[in-house]
C-alpha cells in the first residue's frame, strides 16, 4: 500500500474496536469469560435455528455478530463532548439521538456515536454510549464549584491523538501507518487509571453527591467502563453467567423474551471493586472504587414513533406497579401480550422498521405496474420479502437501570427528568441524528431499490 493511500473509515473503526476490546479483557478478566459465553450460546442458536441463521445471512447480520461490540463512557466538560465527536467522526461515527438520564436519577445526558448507513454497519457497527455530566444536577454550589475546577484542569487526549484527528480533519482521512498511531494514542483516552487525582476527602463528597460524579470526576480520563457484546439468546446467557462464575444483576432490561424480539434487551455482570489511590499530603491513600462491569445485549426489531409508543406504554404500567417481587418477569410478559409478537402483523400495524429485497422464489413474471403495487400486496404476492431492521440504538430506561444497578445502591434517585438537548448539542458541536429517520430512511431506500428492480424485469 502507497504511503499516501487513505484508509476507510470502516478499517479505522475495526481497528479501534479489536484494540479496545483487547485492552478491556487484560484489564477485566471476567469480560473474557463473558466473551467466551456469548459465543458458545450464540453457535447453539445459529446451529438450532436454520430460519434465523438464514435470515441474518440475508441482511448481513450474520458477519458482524462477532465483531459487534458497543462501550460506555462518561465525559466532564463540552469541550471533551466536543473533541471526542472529532475523534469518533474519524472512525465514521456520528452522535444519534439524545438520551435524558436524569429522569432516572443519572446526573448526564447522552448520545450515541455509532456509524448510520447499512453498508458501514454491516462492516462494523461499533458504538460507544457518551455521556456528559450534568453539574448543574450537584445541589451544592461548592462542591459543583469544585468539580468544574477538577475537571477544568485535566487533559484527556494525548497531543499525538490530536494531531491524528486534525491530520483526517484536513486530508479527508488517514494512511494505514497514521491509522495505527491513531488507535494507539486514541485507547489512551479510554484505559484504565488506578491512581484519582484528588484525595480520599474530595472523593467522599462527591460520590455521596452521587457515585457517578466521583467517578466523572476523579481520574485522569474517561475510562471506557463497560464492552457489550451482542448474543442471540440473552436468557441463556444470563443463565449461564453464574455457572461460570459471573454474579449476573437481577433482571434483564427491556421487553420481556418474544419469538420477534424487539429494541434492546441488556444485562451485565455486577461491578468490580477496584484498588486506587487517592493523593494525600504524606503520599498515596489506598482505597477502592466501583465503575466497571460487564454488559450483553440482545437486539431486535427497531420500531416506528407508532411502534415505540405503545412500547413505552406497556413498559410504563409495568414499572407503575414497581420492580419488587418475584412476578416482575410475570408481569411484564402480560402486559407486552398487547404487543403483536408476530413480523407480518407488525409491519401491517406499522409498528416497526423493515427491509425489502426481491424474493428468491418469486414469480417468473413480474407485476405489471410495480410503481402502483403497495408493499403489501408485492409481500403477499410472493415478489418481495420483508426483513426486520435491527435496532441500532438504546433505550433510556434500559441504559439508567444498567447504570443505577452498578453504582452501589447509594445513588442519587430524586432528580426531575431535566431535558436539555439545546445545551448538549451546543456542547457537542453539532445537532444529534434524528434515530427514527434513520430507519426511516433505510427502507425507503430499500423500498425504492425493490420497485426499480421489479420495473426493470416488467
Amino acid at each position: 500500500m502507497s504511503d499516501s493511500v487513505l484508509v476507510t473509515s470502516d478499517d479505522v473503526r475495526t481497528r479501534f474496536s479489536r484494540a479496545m476490546s483487547e485492552m478491556y479483557r487484560a484489564e477485566v478478566p471476567q469480560y473474557g469469560t463473558l466473551m467466551d459465553l456469548v459465543a458458545t450460546v450464540n453457535a447453539d442458536v445459529l446451529a438450532s435455528d436454520a430460519g434465523l441463521r438464514a435470515r441474518l445471512e440475508r441482511t448481513d447480520d450474520l458477519e458482524r455478530i462477532d465483531l459487534e461490540r458497543h462501550g460506555a463512557i462518561r465525559l466532564g466538560t463540552a469541550e471533551e463532548l466536543s473533541t471526542i465527536r472529532r475523534l469518533f467522526a474519524v472512525m465514521g461515527m456520528a452522535p444519534v439521538g439524545y438520551y435524558d438520564l436524569s429522569v432516572a436519577g443519572v446526573p448526564v445526558h447522552s448520545t450515541a456515536f455509532r456509524p448510520v448507513r447499512d453498508e458501514n454497519l454491516a462492516k462494523n457497527p461499533f458504538r460507544v454510549f457518551t455521556s456528559l455530566l450534568r453539574l448543574d444536577l450537584i445541589e451544592d454550589p461548592k462542591l459543583r464549584d469544585e468539580a468544574g475546577s477538577i475537571l477544568a484542569r485535566r487533559r484527556i487526549f494525548t497531543d499525538r491523538a490530536l494531531a491524528m484527528i486534525e491530520r483526517h480533519e484536513r486530508n479527508g482521512g488517514l494512511t494505514s501507518d497514521e491509522a495505527d498511531l491513531f488507535v494507539r494514542e486514541a485507547i489512551e483516552t479510554f484505559r484504565w487509571h488506578g491512581e484519582a487525582t484528588v484525595d480520599a476527602e474530595t472523593y467522599r463528597a462527591l460520590a455521596t453527591a452521587h457515585r457517578l460524579i466521583a467517578d466523572v470526576v476523579c481520574f485522569k480520563g474517561p475510562h471506557i467502563n463497560h464492552l457489550t457484546p451482542r448474543t442471540l439468546d440473552i436468557d441463556a446467557v444470563q443463565a449461564g453467567m453464574p455457572q461460570r462464575g459471573i454474579a449476573a444483576k437481577d433482571v434483564i432490561e427491556g421487553p420481556p423474551r418474544r419469538a420477534c424480539p424487539i429494541l434492546l434487551r441488556q444485562t451485565s455482570f455486577k461491578a468490580l471493586e477496584e484498588p486506587i489511590l487517592f493523593r494525600g499530603e504524606d503520599g498515596a491513600t489506598p482505597g477502592t472504587h466501583t465503575a466497571r462491569f460487564g454488559e450483553i445485549e440482545q437486539r431486535g426489531l427497531a420500531l416506528t414513533p407508532k411502534g415505540r409508543a405503545l412500547y413505552d406504554r406497556l413498559l410504563a404500567s409495568v414499572r407503575d406497579e414497581g420492580r419488587a417481587g418475584a412476578d416482575f418477569t410475570g408481569r411484564l410478559a402480560r402486559a407486552f401480550e398487547a404487543f403483536p409478537d408476530d413480523h407480518d402483523e407488525i409491519r401491517r400495524q406499522g409498528l416497526g422498521y423493515f427491509r425489502y429485497v426481491l424474493n428468491d422464489a418469486r414469480p417468473a413474471h413480474a407485476p405489471r405496474n410495480p410503481a402502483g403495487t403497495t408493499m403489501e400486496d408485492l409481500v403477499a404476492g410472493g415478489y418481495v420479502a420483508a426483513l426486520p431492521i435491527v435496532y441500532e440504538d438504546f433505550l433510556p430506561v434500559s441504559a439508567a437501570g444498567i447504570f443505577q444497578s452498578n453504582l452501589g445502591g447509594q445513588e442519587q434517585r430524586a432528580y426531575a427528568a431535566n431535558a436539555n438537548q439545546t445545551a448538549f448539542e451546543a456542547d457537542l458541536g453539532v445537532s444529534v441524528l434524528d434515530p427514527f429517520q434513520l430507519y426511516a430512511e433505510t427502507e425507503a431506500r430499500s423500498i425504492a431499490a425493490v420497485r426499480a428492480a421489479l420495473w426493470q424485469a416488467a
